[in-house]
């Protein structure tokens, strides 16, 4: 195994000087960096995390919590983070915070006190007061993404203009009987669905449509969309679309519409928010966010505070994309040729596979 000596031989220059280029502790040339890095390169030398960190203060190491790692969202949003971690050549440091554990009791009362990481990012931790404090009190950069507003930098789309777009998209089709559909099941209400039914509510007033608006709770997730449009449309008063808190309840009131023997979206059109994996499959109209790029920016800003502490928290929110599927259509019309392609389209792909 090669060590600093050998490259400091090949690369022409002292242990010291060899060292600092690729700690990054102290001065050297550009020239003198290119040249130490290129030896090291060539021996297949790579400094020790613990020299690095010796000779700088830092870890080189970036702690993530989440509260849970199978769910698409949080998934796509780490793989953004791991994908720019990488490219700087930071290491990652993984916490499953699922909500109500004594594993997340742990996190926080343990394991983020010992700060063996430069700086945190948060994903939808929805966390709670003492929670805050915990992660504030580390002294280590903090960012959030998927957050309130506050003392830390956040990274999220603006899910009040999302639920907006995707409201005003039925209402230009036509609908009046426009259902919100998710949040608030049971005891769990996140925030970020609190922020998803006000625009909705926003987009009905704004179309004078408020004696029309409808929140039907659900669990946040497809069974859950699913068995709370079982009950919304089983009812002869049925809407004529439903917007879903995301897209897995949406795709839920889809499946339970054709259980129903309910045509989408001849006789309900159905809109959601995310672009989920399995939104093409369902040929649903939805609003697009990009979790790698919100994981990749939570990255940037991480860095950045990391570069230049004190600066202040930075409060990033992405607008999300409309995107145009088979799922909406006018009401009480029939489907265009297009719209009956693409969903019989979406049909065949789903019973195929």
């Amino acid at each position: 195994m090669s060590g600093i000596a050998d490259v400091a031989r090949l690369a022409g220059v002292s242990k010291s000087t060899a060292s600092r280029a690729l700690t990054g502790s102290g001065y050297v040339s550009d020239a003198t960096r290119d040249r130490v890095v290129g030896a090291a390169r060539a021996l297949g030398y790579v400094a020790s995390t613990s020299a690095v960190s010796l000779a700088t203060g830092r870890t080189r190491n970036i702690g993530v919590i989440m509260p849970y790692v199978n769910r698409w969202f949080f998934a796509e949003v780490l793989e953004g983070i791991q994908a720019s971690l990488l490219a700087r050549g930071l290491d990652l440091t993984l916490y499953d915070a699922k909500p109500g554990t004594e594993g997340r009791r742990r996190i926080f009362q343990d394991f983020l006190a010992r700060k063996r990481f430069d700086g945190l990012i948060a994903v939808g931790l929805e966390p709670a007061h003492d929670e805050v404090q915990r992660m504030l009190e580390i002294d280590r950069p903090v960012v959030i993404v998927v957050g309130e507003r506050g003392s830390t930098s956040t990274v999220a789309i603006d899910d009040d203009h999302a639920v907006r777009r995707a409201t005003e998209h039925l209402i230009s089709l036509g609908h009046r009987e426009i259902a919100f559909l998710g949040g608030g099941g049971g005891t769990n209400w996140a925030e970020v669905d609190r922020r998803r039914l006000s625009g909705y509510r926003l987009a009905m007033s704004q179309a004078g449509l408020d004696d029309h608006a409808v929140h039907v709770r659900s669990d946040v997730s497809l069974p859950g969309g699913y068995a709370a449009a079982v009950d919304l449309l089983g009812d002869t008063r049925r809407p004529t679309a439903i917007v879903g808190v995301c897209d897995e309840v949406a795709i839920g009131a889809i499946i339970a519409s054709r259980r129903l023997g309910i045509r989408v979206p001849t006789d309900l059109s159905v809109v959601g928010i995310d672009d989920h994996e399995y939104a093409e499959m369902f040929a649903l109209t939805t609003l697009e966010q990009v979790p790698r790029e919100q994981g990749a920016a939570a990255v940037d800003l991480l860095v950045e505070q990391l570069d230049h502490p004190g600066r202040p928290p930075v409060d990033i929110r992405l607008k999300a994309r409309l995107v145009m599927r088979a799922s909406t259509a006018p009401p009480d019309t029939h489907e265009s040729t297009v719209a009956v392609d693409m969903r019989d389209h979406a049909r065949r792909r789903f019973w195929d596979e």
